[in-house]
């Protein structure tokens, strides 16, 4: 998948789960969430399948995004 297909779906899908989780968030950090989320499904759907849709690519970049964005509520507090 080229990057900035990548890039453009991991903003899209970390808006959408800042949102989903109910996180107050600026739009910046949400994209850039949304991208290390989609990295991380992207290397997640790599693993599970050789070609991939769009489709799936923003299902997984959403799933990572929820993953990530539950980890960073989960170790914010602690500082």
């Amino acid at each position: 998948m080229p990057v900035v297909v990548l890039i453009l779906v991991g903003a899209l899908a970390g808006v959408l789960a800042t949102r989903l989780m109910k996180m107050n968030t600026d739009l910046p950090t949400a994209m850039v969430i949304g991208v290390l989320g989609a990295v991380i499904g992207g290397l997640g759907f790599r693993f599970l399948m050789t070609s991939a849709s769009w489709v799936g690519a923003f299902v997984l970049a959403l799933l990572g995004s929820l993953a990530l964005l539950w980890l960073w509520q989960r170790f914010q507090g602690r500082r």
